[in-house]
């Protein structure tokens, strides 16, 4: 019971239902609590620029030199971005099929779309130039590589990773605040949507555990196959890992026994050196899932209409914004204030709407990223030579 009472989920648990009360019953007095939540998502936001050029540079500098890690750096970035891209593909097109977001049946009032999507159309360029998370990301990319070439890189590389620590300290204080942005979130928004608004964020939910489920036993699972492995026995191996990561929501705690077990497992040293460390900002596969899904979701609420290009453009984003979402619980939610920063015609203040239910999707996220990154250092190994050892 003493666990309970100290786990965050559990305050954040109490608060959305005392904020499904408050709604119900008060609504009038509930949407006045819209301010919490926004102030909430503002501190995130302020964190946006820190977390994405600290990850993101980092995990670029700590590949060491460019010239000796050759073909094994290669080929995991080649792996990540496609892995990574193709988990995005499959956010984007199980949430426009199975529409978690979409409200219209359930008789709830609708925001008026246009306010959303004036102006609004497909221009790269642009983008690029007048978004400045866009341009943060590009100079943690050119920095991260300009510090491999940096004589005594590594004192650069401990500077960043210091730095990065202490923000994600910051980080981790301003989730404690948590249970109280979802009760007013929550509150505002049953106030204004009523109790039918809770069915779309089930049915997110739902939706994301299953999506999740699948990528990880049948996207994975045909990768591994091709390598005569086995990704039941690969799960059974990291078992332990996997339950820190589930009491944690984080896979940062799980990586230095991982990287042994996965030694264990026949996987070089140079490979697992290489490919977990990056993997952890450049092959989150669960949380490339939930940010497709999640903007998806939220321009459905707001029926807000998207065009091909639109989608092209959200693909795009994600697959920038998503290397800065670190394993650490609550940046996936700052990624996604980010990405929807940059496409301007989508609310931000549909990320009021996912504070509660976020925590309990950040396991199902920090798993994913965790087994997609021992598949990786799995398949990376098999294409360096390597035998693994499956018992």
């Amino acid at each position: 019971m003493r666990k309970v009472l100290t786990h965050l989920s559990f305050y954040v648990l109490v608060a959305i239902i005392a904020g499904i009360l408050l709604g119900h019953y008060l609504p009038a007095n509930a949407m006045q609590l819209d301010w919490i939540a926004k102030g909430f998502i503002n501190i995130i936001k302020g964190f946006t620029f820190p977390i994405i050029f600290l990850t993101v540079s980092l995990g670029i500098a700590s590949m060491g030199d460019l010239k000796k890690v050759g073909r094994i750096g290669l080929r995991s970035l080649l792996y990540f971005e496609v892995v990574s891209t193709l988990s995005l593909v499959i956010g984007v097109l199980v949430a426009l099929w199975l529409q978690p977001g979409s409200i219209h049946k359930d008789g709830v009032k609708l925001e008026d779309a246009t306010k959303y999507t004036k102006d609004t159309h497909f221009d790269l360029i642009s983008i690029i130039a007048q978004n400045t998370n866009l341009q943060i990301l590009l100079a943690a990319i050119i920095v991260g590589f300009a510090i491999n070439y940096f004589p005594k890189r590594e004192k650069y590389v401990h500077g960043l990773g210091r730095l990065t620590h202490f923000v994600f300290i910051g980080l981790k204080f301003v989730m404690y605040l948590a249970p109280i942005a979802a009760f007013s979130g929550m509150a505002s928004a049953i106030g204004k949507y009523g109790l039918k608004s809770m069915i779309p964020l089930g049915k997110l939910m739902g939706t994301m555990y299953l999506t999740m489920a699948l990528f990880i036993i049948i996207v994975l699972g045909l990768i591994l196959k091709y390598y005569k492995l086995s990704i039941f026995k690969l799960l059974a191996h990291i078992k332990e890992e996997l339950l820190i990561v589930f009491g944690t929501s984080s896979s940062e705690p799980a990586m230095p026994s991982l990287m042994n077990k996965l030694e264990k497992m026949g996987c070089s040293k140079s490979v697992v050196g290489l490919v977990v460390p990056t993997g952890y900002s450049f092959n989150l596969d669960g949380t490339s899932i939930y940010l497709s899904m999640a903007v998806i979701f939220i321009a459905q609420f707001y029926n807000v209409h998207l065009s091909i290009p639109d989608l092209v453009t959200i693909l795009f984003i994600l697959m920038l914004t998503s290397k800065g979402a670190a394993g650490i619980t609550g940046s996936g939610f700052i990624v996604l204030a980010s990405t929807l920063a940059s496409m301007k015609q989508i609310p931000i203040e549909g990320l009021g709407l996912l504070i509660g239910i976020d925590k309990f999707m950040s396991e199902a996220r920090a798993i994913t990223n965790i087994i997609g990154n021992s598949v990786a250092t799995v398949v990376i190994a098999k294409m360096e030579g390597e035998t693994i050892h499956q018992s």
